[in-house]
């Protein structure tokens, strides 16, 4: 335990124990003990070193897909991250090496890597060019990196796993080369690393047809949180207005305010079954069925449910696809809004070539995907407002982008 108040001066600390023997020291008091500040520093750099894992702050990734080994790219995390390219650019690639982590964290990796047909699908330009994948993750001080190897049958086994804190040595994870070890191993930092990643979340709402999973019935028992294809919306925001009714209502405020006909949701559960039905502003008592709201107006209920859930249901980092798709210039801000609110309860990363929706955020909040057409492969540029100030002073964020000041624009 941390404890040093000599002489009476260098005083209050109070401490909880968490994780067994690491202590986080709350409050501390100093007047004049420069020798204890200085242990109670020390004291406070091995706890971040440890236990600060609730925020991803950067990703290294080499070999992987349009990612070169020879040109790997680095993503500094925020609170909120926007990446700003062109189709073909490479973000779908970035996003889908989040889906990977969460099948790897899950023990499901070998069947995600069959399900895609073989490890060319993964491997820059395939084996014959790249043999490994490699990738760091950080959390603070806390760092996770893996590798991948080309195996027999055009297979991908997990060839190395590694933890380390700070500057100590990194501690191999063994495996059985299949599945990640990260799954049985018992130490601290293995469990923040792997409950982090196993609650990120990819969420795509592309579909909005009348079959998409959105419009479905779906079951009560299904409704603690929202699938990545708003496949069980209706019983999400069912649990949501018996369990967490101020975030329901405000759900509900955010839907008005982008249709304005919509009164409330009509949410009755059919044998364990709730449709998303609602009710308008007419003065008639008829209940509108879910197909009956616009391909828009539904992925803008979606994306309200999934921004203003409670923090106690939000993942730990929540990654979307173009969220900006068929929604108009109005429900853009209404998103930016919700994705702002959002942020204050867990990280984003935002996918997009929308100008309306980087007009939103500060231009430090950017990374612009590239292909580097000599190098061929993906590359990241991540934007400094200083580098664009007299531009920012004329110009929205947005234009510069249209203007292709920025970069990352097919030209």
């Amino acid at each position: 335990m941390y404890d040093f108040c000599p002489q009476g001066h260098f005083i209050a600390i109070q401490t909880a124990k968490i994780n067994k023997n690491v202590i986080l020291c709350k409050k501390i008091i100093q007047k004049k003990f420069v020798k204890s500040l200085f242990v109670f520093t020390f004291a406070i750099d091995e706890y971040n070193g440890i236990m600060d894992t609730a925020k991803l702050t950067k990703i290294i990734i080499k070999g992987y897909k349009s990612i070169s080994s020879a040109s790997p790219i680095t993503l500094d995390l925020n609170g909120i991250d926007v990446l700003l390219g062109a189709n073909g650019a490479g973000k779908s690639n970035i996003i889908s090496f989040f889906q990977m982590l969460m099948n790897m964290m899950k023990g499901g990796f070998q069947k995600y890597v069959a399900e895609s047909g073989s490890n060319k699908f993964f491997l820059h330009y395939g084996a014959k060019q790249t043999t490994e994948i490699n990738a760091e993750l950080w959390f603070g001080n806390l760092k996770y990196s893996f590798s991948l190897a080309n195996a027999v049958n055009e297979r991908l086994i997990i060839a190395n796993e590694e933890i380390a804190t700070g500057n100590r040595n990194a501690k191999r994870l063994v495996s059985d080369f299949q599945e990640s070890a990260l799954s049985n191993c018992e130490s601290a930092e293995a469990k923040k690393i792997k409950n982090y990643l196993l609650n990120c979340k990819v969420y795509q709402f592309h579909d909005s047809s009348v079959t998409s999973a959105m419009r479905q019935r779906s079951e009560t028992e299904t409704a603690h949180y929202l699938q990545s294809d708003a496949g069980n919306l209706a019983s999400f925001l069912f649990f949501l207005q018996h369990n967490y009714p101020n975030s329901y209502n405000r759900i509900v405020d955010y839907v008005k305010s982008v249709i304005p006909q919509f009164r409330d949701f009509y949410l009755e559960p059919a044998k364990n079954l709730v449709s998303l039905n609602w009710i308008d502003t007419s003065l008639n008592d008829y209940v509108l069925s879910p197909y009956q709201f616009s391909d828009g107006s539904i992925r803008f209920i979606a994306l309200a449910a999934l921004l203003l859930q409670p923090a106690e249901t939000m993942p730990t980092l929540v990654i979307i696809d173009e969220p900006e798709l068929g929604l108009h210039p109005y429900a853009v801000g209404q998103l930016v809004e919700m994705v702002k609110d959002a942020s204050t309860h867990t990280q984003i990363i935002l996918a997009t070539q929308s100008p309306e929706l980087i007009n939103g955020f500060d231009i430090e909040n950017i990374s612009v995907i590239e292909r580097d057409e000599d190098k061929q492969c993906t590359i990241v540029k991540r934007l400094n407002g200083s580098d664009y100030s007299e531009w920012l002073e004329d110009y929205t964020i947005g234009e510069l982008w249209n203007k292709n000041v920025l970069g990352g624009r097919p030209l």
